[in-house]
């Protein structure tokens, strides 16, 4: 009994040693998460817009039946939401695995011996199985599991969010290329008609064959623009079946550009708060510290407790646990010697919640960009458009002029196509910046963190 004494004192002060040790070491898991708020909150006003809306969706900026009926059927078929989707139930159902952790497990087994000139031993038995969570080692691989599935399901928002903001700006597009298509097919019509004019003129001895050589060029680089415009527009009809997942089809579009809304740039703090990406690099630093603290606590000790019933009979039923032998057994175990790896996987883990922190930043570097280029492009692109729309009045006026002094023979073919190629441009440029205005004001709903309006179902 004297040795026996003596030779628990030994371990009972080498346990405490342990997990005074363990405890000493674990991470204050709210330093990173601070420092993180303090990026956020530390960020400057966004500029100012005129004629801002309060919008609180994505697809409230623009209002257009046959838009929403896109958004819904590519919300429904688009195969790489599916997939986050998909990911996002893996996970769940990983988290209920991890939870499953915390719960006694229970084990029962049947059993059938026979020797020769004696019956058949039949045993049952059931074992009952639980490590006791002293330090909330379970609990945090828990947690860690469920801001997992937390921020899977920011991503599937974002993904989401973005897959929305990618058919609106597609449907626009469309509408650009057919604008394009059909300024193309004007100018070949035009150049046309004039190639026929001069045909006439030559034949009547009043323009030379440098004259009709010159129409002919402009017809043909006119034709080449237009097949290329036609080509765009069934690529980017193409472009539009991969996001509503659909094999083949046409889009209805409208004829002319909608209106489309200027969202509001609230303080960025509220912005920031509403952008899911910004949201999911938060969660995985949570779950990065919580599984820091994991790996701390797998350096201290740990309580099992297994109860056991047994029974051997020789029938079947009687092995059943009828009137069965039960047994208990506690168990303290601790880390002593590992060569290092536990202290190693703690520092791998605090590096990895330093390296969710970094990224985190970038996150919220990359948010910032994205509003402040999109408020810089909104007052870029209405100057652009006011100056276009202005040179385009001033090149209708000349092309009304050289038209009536080249029918007098006061200037030549030449810089009356040149004066004409001005204005068919100017009607290109003119209409690829209201669409790159429009595009730009739903870059910006997305950057803001706009989200998707969910719609009963009629």
């Amino acid at each position: 009994m004297y040795k026996r004494n003596n030779l628990r004192r030994p371990l009972c002060s080498l346990l405490v040693t342990l997990l005074v040790s363990a405890c000493s070491h674990l991470p204050d898991s709210s330093e990173t998460l601070v420092q993180a708020d303090a990026d956020r909150q530390s960020l400057s006003h966004w500029s100012e817009l005129d004629s801002a809306s309060d919008a609180s969706y994505l697809n409230e900026l623009i209002s257009a039946p046959e838009l929403d009926t896109l958004i819904q059927e590519a919300l429904a078929a688009n195969p790489d939401l599916q997939q986050t989707l998909l990911s996002l139930k893996i996970l769940q159902a990983q988290y209920r695995q991890t939870r499953a952790l915390q719960l006694p497990s229970v084990d029962a087994a049947v059993s059938a011996d026979r020797e020769e000139n004696s019956d058949t031993a039949y045993t049952g038995a059931l074992a009952i199985s639980w490590e006791l969570d002293l330090w909330a080692k379970l609990a945090d691989e828990s947690g860690a599991a469920a801001r997992d599935v937390a921020e899977q399901l920011a991503l599937y928002q974002s993904a989401r969010d973005t897959l929305v903001a990618e058919v609106m700006q597609g449907w626009l597009k469309l509408i650009n290329l057919r604008h394009t298509a059909a300024i193309e097919s004007e100018r070949v019509a035009v150049l046309e008609k004039n190639e026929q004019f001069i045909i006439q003129r030559y034949r009547a001895g009043l323009s030379t064959l440098e004259d009709l050589d010159t129409a002919r060029s402009s017809t043909e680089s006119a034709r080449a623009s237009l097949v290329a415009a036609q080509e765009s527009l069934r690529q980017q009809q193409r472009a539009m079946n991969v996001l509503l997942g659909r094999p083949q089809g046409n889009t209805v579009v409208a004829s002319d550009y909608p209106e489309v809304s200027l969202p509001l740039a609230d303080l960025p703090e509220q912005t920031l708060q509403r952008r899911p990406d910004l949201k999911a690099a938060w969660l995985a630093i949570e779950a990065a510290e919580l599984r820091t603290r994991v790996a701390y606590k797998d350096m201290l000790p740990s309580l099992s407790l297994e109860a056991a019933l047994t029974e051997t009979a020789t029938s079947f039923s009687d092995a059943l646990l009828k009137d069965p032998l039960w047994s208990l057994l506690g168990q303290l175990s601790a880390p002593l010697f590992q060569g290092g790896e536990l202290k190693a996987a703690a520092d791998a883990a605090e590096l990895t919640t330093a390296q969710r922190y970094q990224a985190y930043r970038e996150t919220l570097l990359t948010a910032v960009q994205e509003v402040e280029d999109a408020i810089g492009q909104e007052t870029s692109l209405a100057q652009q458009e006011t100056h276009t729309r202005l040179a385009l009045d001033s090149a209708q006026r000349t092309f009304n002029q050289y038209q009536d002094k080249y029918r007098q023979g006061l200037v030549s073919i030449l810089d009356l196509l040149n004066v004409q190629q001005q204005l068919f441009d100017l009607e290109e440029q003119l209409d690829n910046l209201t669409y790159q205005r429009l595009n730009n004001r739903i870059a910006l709903g997305l950057a803001l963190g706009l989200g998707i309006e969910e719609k009963d179902p009629q």
